[in-house]
């Protein structure tokens, strides 16, 4: 089930009722049974490895509470030469209850996502050396949302142990941190320090919530019926067909795709925002306008800004604080320069973020290059940046123009494009031949004779362009920091509800559904 489907938006509004005329202590409980109800709908007795998770968390939490409370009382009777002794005494017990906590989720994680990929790598290094055995490849079901899930348990017990935030003792909050409905399935990865003050609060549903957050959903629902729906027959034809196709519209495909992936993904956010906005509850974004990025570094931190924030606090400041890293730059620093020894740390950083950013997206090799597609252009940028600098200082080019603004621009989304091949090509070969084929026989005058063969008759493109116009508009005016929502908000109730009226005919008229059309299917659910 699509959080972009009428299903989810009755069940949603059978919880909002429920909640609503429950007692206010009680309503953080509807929201834990809704919670769980809702996933054990969407993956059945898959639900148990969830509840392991969150009882793993929520136990790991409290020893690490109770050893941080033992060292405080024994540091009160310790001497100052003794107080670093004991402090490394018990922080080593706490890592121990970390890491145990860390490899018990991902072992879950590599076992439903990973390990057949594994073992077709392992399967054909045996048959390279002729090797006799072979392992078997299983065939099973993952939980939905398990790579989401896990990524909020680990950064959980890594808090508390950095003491960044206290370990819970409501043993119902930690499980609806992790369980909580609107989250479960795509994201975003919420941060316990985030959450906690709303999450569990049991507000009330307010008039001003309830129509914010149904703002937000039907916001997301027009991206996705009008824009990703109706792009979603493009990418098909085009991702199966490229070898009878010129590189142009093979170029056209990647455009659909990436454009198709933003609707359904920005548009699954709209949905969470402001299902949790309906309960006063707040959840960080995860997009903010990522085509006005001016380079891919920019990107990344406008495009699924939770996971690029998680790999950043967790994987990146950790891999280039660790013990031989700091050795190397160093060593790099006394031998060469500054600047080699920064590159080559975050080079190392980088590479390990990009390498576990790709897998985390699938177990594939088309998935790994395009973690290592996007770690070359980063590094490169880095590389080349003073370069660039010095060059637009000699040649006059103001770098602050809109001219150059809209370069940068241009320049990023058409890198972006070509990077999201890898993306939904079924395999690594396949895309490689679709990139070859759009440098090697781009056409762009036999577009013309292709694009009517692609699924959609004139009406289809006409509302395709009239929609992106809107979320075009939109973004701009987001990007100058206008907050629309405020400002409909305190519009004339008429022409208020006239707006939101607009929205829902636009939906219910425009949107593309029925015979001749396929919905997306919720892309970032199989994550």
């Amino acid at each position: 089930m699509s959080y972009l489907s009428v299903e989810y938006l009755l069940l949603f509004l059978a919880v909002v009722i429920v909640y609503n005329f429950t007692p206010k202590k009680l309503k953080p409980i509807v929201l834990l049974l809704a919670s769980y109800a809702f996933f054990f709908y969407i993956s059945g007795k898959l639900v148990f490895y969830l509840l392991l998770s969150s009882i793993s968390i929520y136990g790991a939490g409290l020893i690490m509470k109770k050893i941080d409370e033992k060292r405080d009382k024994k540091l009160e009777k310790t001497s100052k030469e003794e107080r670093k002794t004991v402090k490394e005494k018990y922080k080593r017990r706490k890592k121990i209850v970390l890491v145990f906590t860390i490899l018990f989720n991902v072992a879950f994680l590599f076992f439903f996502k990973y390990l057949n990929f594994f073992k077709k790598i392992s399967n054909k290094i045996f048959n390279i050396f002729n090797i006799n055995h072979r392992f078997s490849i299983l065939k099973y079901a993952a939980p939905i949302g398990i790579s989401f899930y896990t990524l909020q348990a680990l950064s959980y017990v890594i808090d508390v142990y950095n003491e960044k935030i206290e370990a819970d003792k409501n043993i119902f909050k930690v499980f609806l941190y992790l369980s909580f409905f609107p989250t479960i399935m795509e994201g975003p990865i919420t941060r316990y320090g985030q959450v906690s003050d709303s999450i569990y609060n049991g507000s009330k549903v307010t008039y001003h919530n309830f129509c914010f957050g149904f703002q937000r959903i039907l916001w997301g629902f027009f991206k996705k019926f009008l824009i990703a729906d109706r792009l979603n027959a493009v990418v098909k034809v085009i991702f199966k067909g490229y070898m009878h196709m010129s590189g142009a519209s093979v170029a056209l495909g990647a455009i659909a795709y990436t454009i198709m992936l933003y609707m359904e993904f920005s548009g699954t956010m709209d949905v969470v925002i402001g299902s949790a906005e309906v309960f006063d509850i707040k959840i960080p974004e995860n997009f903010r306008q990522p085509f006005f990025a001016k380079n891919i570094t920019d990107f990344w931190s406008r495009w699924h800004i939770s996971l690029g924030t998680w790999l950043k606090d967790y994987i990146f400041y950790p891999v280039s604080l660790s013990k031989p890293v700091k050795k190397l730059t160093t060593f790099l620093r006394k031998h060469i320069n500054n600047r080699v020894s920064s590159l080559v740390m975050g080079a190392i950083a980088l590479f390990a973020v990009w390498s576990l950013n790709g897998l985390w997206h699938g177990a594939g090799y088309n998935f790994l290059a395009f973690g290592y597609y996007h770690f070359v252009l980063i590094l490169l940028g880095n590389i080349f940046e003073p370069t660039i600098v010095k060059v637009c200082e000699k040649l006059k080019i103001n770098r602050k123009s809109t001219i150059y603004k809209g370069f940068q621009i241009v320049k990023t989304s058409l890198l972006v494009f070509l990077g999201e091949i890898f993306f939904r090509a079924i395999n690594l070969t396949t895309a490689l031949r679709m990139i070859k084929r759009i440098f090697l026989h781009f056409d762009i005058t036999s577009i013309g004779s292709e694009i009517p063969n692609l699924g959609l008759d004139v009406k289809d493109f006409i509302v395709i362009v009239v929609a992106l116009i809107v979320v075009l508009v939109v973004s701009v005016l987001k990007e100058h920091n206008k907050n629309i929502r405020e400002d409909v908000s305190k519009k004339h109730i008429v022409l208020r509800w006239a707006i939101y009226y607009a929205l829902i005919f636009g939906i219910l008229i425009f949107g593309a559904y029925g015979p001749g059309y396929e919905p997306v299917d919720p892309i970032y659910a199989d994550f």
